[in-house]
């Protein structure tokens, strides 16, 4: 089955995390100036040099933010809106849902998404939680907000119409793997035993090798990644040979999720 009219589906995806990634494990992180300095950095320098990138390909794509980032960083925004981007939810406060009350939750999903449409002018269209962790809870928000699409889930290579408690939803599941982010090889930390920073050229070919496969079996791919780390000097060549890695085959549409999710979805629910 081919999922959309415009050929393999390929999403180059971004959570602009900033430092939510760092406070919402840690809620004194604020305190510690070299944790700050590393989420700092994908709003000061990394998110620029991935709009470089994408600029230079004129290729759209959809970018995860959390409220607190959408809130602290309008300049940033306004540029990806600019640009022609997809700003999605991200939560508020990137605190991992597994570790809140149902009312936290319900207030995390709630704020931000009156930030994103006080920023942008619009509901946002597509959910990924952090760190992609959902309770029943989330499931339920997902229906109650009207997401058309949801990139959560870690169980197929194809999409998939989004089932909550046994009842499909109109909402189409664009699952990913760990494999194919980029905080499994870049995001150095002292309290990871064994985590180190892996060489670019090497994740070059697993990404590559992914897609080869992907492609062939003519399923979707969708890449996770985040500014803080790919857009640092090396991530961004590492993106740009991706890019022209994938370029090299006929017939693929790299795109913004809620756009490629809502040319499949009909597709989808026949299928279902």
């Amino acid at each position: 089955m081919s999922f959309s009219s415009h050929g393999f589906p390929m999403m180059l995806t971004f959570d602009l995390d900033c430092e939510t990634m760092w406070t919402a494990r840690d809620p004194e992180a604020h305190t510690r100036p070299i944790l700050m300095s590393q989420g700092a950095y994908g709003w000061k320098r990394g998110v620029w040099r991935v709009m470089d990138v994408l600029r230079r390909y004129d290729i759209k794509s959809t970018f995860f933010v959390p409220g607190l980032v959408v809130e602290a960083h309008p300049e940033v925004i306004e540029a990806l809106l600019k640009e022609g981007h997809e700003i999605a939810h991200h939560s508020h406060t990137h605190r991992w849902i597994v570790t809140l009350s149902p009312e936290e939750e319900r207030e995390e999903m709630e704020l931000a998404q009156q930030a994103i449409i006080k920023a942008t002018g619009q509901a946002p269209r597509g959910w990924r939680s952090p760190a992609a962790e959902v309770t029943d809870v989330t499931m339920d928000l997902i229906k109650e907000y009207g997401f058309a699409y949801s990139s959560n889930f870690f169980d197929d290579d194809a999409p998939y119409m989004l089932k909550v408690r046994g009842e499909q939803i109109d909402c189409v599941e664009l699952p990913f793997r760990y494999i194919n982010t980029d905080s499994p090889y870049f995001q150095f930390a002292k309290i990871l035993p064994g985590r180190t920073i892996t060489s670019p050229p090497q994740v070059l070919d697993t990404w590559s090798w992914e897609f080869d496969t992907l492609y062939a079996e003519d399923r979707m791919m969708v890449l996770a990644c985040h500014p803080e780390f790919i857009g640092q000097p090396s991530g961004a060549i590492l993106l740009d040979r991706f890019i022209q890695h994938i370029q090299k085959h006929d017939k693929v549409w790299i795109g913004r999720c809620d756009q490629i999710a809502a040319d499949m979805a009909p597709r989808l629910k026949v299928a279902a």
